[in-house]
């Protein structure tokens, strides 16, 4: 019996070992393909003014479907949990809703319950109330911002009731309709509704065309679980090849640049894990243009999002209205 513990006890020990071989492996393959570059067209351009960035590149110019959305993963996790005990298992962002939007995030992942409450898994936190005051405060403070506003119900949760009503409600001036011929659409020709709210419940009806909320079909992802960097990647880069330029397709199409704790890594903290991809958002960027697919990429995003990561979206957006990309 105790021989036995001990056998086991051994094969995990090297199982560990190996695992983090491998992760330092996939995370020296990323350092060394970073040394090719991570230049592209726009990828030196920095907005003057993050919290009204798209305004900056002419709402009359700018269509819905040249943006390189910058957005967040896991958006309203900042305050979930208890600090230091079960907040560092959960949480994907530093920054209030508010705050990631003026940084310049506008794609925003958030997960509720059925009573409302925003959740990670089986950790919740504020009311969603928090998010869409937030959401408002911002677009009371800005003219020409679109956001792409994602509410979900979380796996193994009931959808909240009602939940379209309410969300209509709350955010009904700013709503742009369910309509595919909005890709193809200007800023300025949408104005001034702001919002495209993607309502992804998990039992209840889908909004159908023409409701002021948008059906799960029109953001679409291929999510990777893996704490492996160069494998989330590399898979990245291959799901995005398999999906049209932005140009031809009527949905948006989410890549993550993210990794997250698997069940057998001893590190199961959020922030020490995502940090083996989160700088190389700008060499995913440079890649897509090596690799002949950078038409395809729409919408990046990331955990614990910073100015740079807002800047590689902004830059590549700009270079697309000039003609440069």
């Amino acid at each position: 019996m105790v021989g036995g513990r001990a056998v086991k006890m051994g094969s995990q020990v090297s199982k560990q070992m190996e695992r983090r071989k491998t992760i330092q492996t996939e995370k020296k393959v990323l350092s060394d393909l970073k040394t090719s570059g991570e230049e592209y067209p726009g990828s030196d351009y920095r907005p003057q003014d993050r919290k009204n960035w798209m305004s900056g590149l002419n709402p009359e110019k700018l269509r819905i479907n040249q943006i390189v959305w910058p957005g967040t993963h896991d958006s309203a996790t900042n305050k979930i949990g208890i600090p230091l005990v079960t907040r560092p298992f959960a949480q994907c962002q530093s920054l209030s809703i508010y705050r990631q939007l003026v940084l310049g995030t506008r794609v925003l992942d958030i997960r509720v319950q059925e009573n409302r409450r925003v959740c990670h898994g089986i950790l919740a936190t504020y009311s969603v109330d928090v998010v869409l005051n937030d959401v408002k405060k911002f677009l009371s403070e800005t003219q020409s911002e679109v956001i792409i506003l994602e509410i979900r119900t979380e796996y193994g949760h009931e959808d909240p009731p009602e939940f379209d009503k309410y969300l209509e409600e709350q955010l009904g001036e700013f709503l742009i309709p369910q309509d595919d011929g909005v890709f193809g659409k200007t800023i300025a020709e949408l104005l001034p509704k702001r919002v495209i709210c993607v309502w992804k419940p998990r039992k209840s009806a889908q909004p159908k065309a023409g409701s002021p909320l948008w059906s799960a079909g029109f953001l679409k992802d291929n999510w990777v679980n893996t704490d492996l960097p160069s494998t989330k990647f590399d898979a990245n880069l291959k799901h995005l090849s398999e999906h049209p330029p932005v140009t031809s397709r009527k949905y948006f199409y989410r890549v993550e640049n993210t990794v997250t704790p698997v069940a057998d890594n001893p590190v199961l903290y959020v922030k020490p894990v995502t940090r083996r991809i989160h700088g190389y958002a700008r060499l995913f960027i440079a890649q897509c243009f090596a690799k002949a697919i950078a038409d395809r990429l729409q919408v990046l995003s990331t955990d614990f999002i910073d100015q740079d990561f807002v800047d590689a979206c902004a830059g590549l957006t700009h270079a697309r209205v000039e003609g440069k990309a």
